[in-house]
């Protein structure tokens, strides 16, 4: 595990609307280079604007590297192909299925995480892919914004985030090489595993007029060193709660370890709140969590599934107003696709004001706009209910077992 270091400024942003204004600004003010990862890239309304921001930053010099998912982001519109390559925009979509798809299990891991970083100087990580807060690829225009949350990040944890991205940056470069036969190239690309290091400049270092004093650190999930740092990291938090545990989570289907954990922590007092999806997005993940609800609630927990539109946060804070307050945001969701098989990252914070903004943000939505799951009610749902969330369940654990996995 990463040890929490001091000397970061840490800014909750909710929403595309929030993450993109700050993007824009910090791209626009880019002098070296803009690194930018993610799971979709789409180019529907204000998705647009960071594509755009990208494309006047290359055009005036300046590095731009864009990785994106082949799954989330199958393909781009031409005429913005034509415009990143014009402009110079390097541009690459993340391990392309091919055509045997979805069939191959070792295509099911993803770049899932969402990352940012600008000269070396600030950074964005969390759960917001570059997608419109009212549109969604499948649904189309929703009524009502998504829920989600990134953070803007100065300090010592960007040097790891750039090299993460950086290094795998330059292994899809190897892979595109080989697949090309250009092994010269891709011998290349491997040897150069050490990215090189960038003083930060403060053009794109916007609040920072003092060095922060927030303790954090950033904690990756991957298939080699990283396996599962986020899940520790989570299981130590929750081992170490004494008043309150607040998750915001899209896809919720914790594992034995994150289900032991919760209903310990509240063995011994600790309050558990759940903020999970409450709108059909995807069968598997919307069934398959359901039959976890009942462990949860036989022990305490109070579950409320967000009823306004898609939940896509997937964020925690613990103790809030504790000693020893701790708070994260970031990609990766309490299931087995984020905890065994994507790349991942979670900014984790220790920072009073920092869990204090969150807490209160969540405990809002879940105020305002949750639906509360009820013992009574859960306990009378209906055959097809159950059936359902136990095929979603058990076709979940069985993909698994093909993918070698035990969770």
């Amino acid at each position: 595990m990463p040890a929490l270091r001091d000397g970061h400024r840490i800014e909750l942003l909710q929403g595309a609307h929030e993450l993109f204004a700050a993007m824009v600004r910090a791209i626009d003010a880019a002098r070296t280079e803009v690194l930018v990862e993610t799971y979709i890239f789409d180019l529907t309304a204000s998705g647009a604007d960071v594509a755009a921001a990208l494309v006047h930053a290359a055009r005036r010099g300046v590095r731009v590297q864009l990785l994106m998912d082949g799954i989330g982001t199958p393909e781009l519109p031409p005429d913005w192909v034509a415009r990143f390559d014009d402009a110079g925009v390097q541009w690459h979509r993340y391990a392309p299925l091919g055509w045997l798809g979805l069939l191959i299990p070792n295509r099911w891991r993803r770049l899932h995480r969402k990352l940012c970083v600008v000269d070396g100087g600030l950074g964005f990580c969390g759960g917001i892919n570059v997608l419109d807060d009212l549109h969604d690829p499948n649904h189309g225009v929703l009524q009502h914004p998504r829920l989600d949350y990134a953070v803007r990040v100065q300090g010592p944890l960007l040097a790891d985030m750039r090299d993460a991205m950086q290094q795998l940056w330059r292994r899809t470069q190897a892979m595109r090489a080989a697949r090309a036969r250009d092994f010269a190239a891709a011998w290349e690309s491997i040897r150069l595993q050490s990215p090189q290091t960038i003083q930060p400049t403060n053009a794109t270092n916007l609040i920072a007029e003092k060095q922060g004093s927030m303790r954090a650190e950033v904690v990756f999930r991957d298939n080699l060193r990283n396996r599962r740092q986020i899940e520790k990291a989570y299981l130590k938090a929750i081992g170490e709660a004494q008043q309150e545990i607040v998750i915001a989570n899209a896809y919720f289907l914790p594992g034995r370890r994150l289900r032991r954990a919760l209903v310990v922590a509240m063995q011994r007092g600790v309050r558990v709140q759940l903020l999970l999806q409450g709108r059909y997005e995807y069968f598997m993940q919307y069934y398959a969590s359901r039959p976890v609800y009942g462990l949860l609630l036989a022990h305490g927990a109070e579950l409320h599934e967000y009823a306004p539109s898609f939940l896509h946060a997937k964020v925690a804070v613990i103790d809030a107003h504790g000693p020893k307050p701790w708070a994260t945001v970031g990609s990766s969701n309490l299931d087995p696709l984020s905890l065994l098989l994507a790349r991942e990252a979670n900014v984790v914070v220790r920072d009073s004001a920092f869990a204090g903004e969150l807490h209160a943000r969540l405990l809002k939505a879940i105020e305002h706009q949750g639906q509360p799951v009820l013992p009574e009610a859960y306990a009378r749902r209906s055959l097809t209910t159950r059936a359902l969330g136990w095929l979603a369940y058990g076709l979940m654990r069985f993909l698994l077992l093909i993918a070698g996995k035990r969770y």
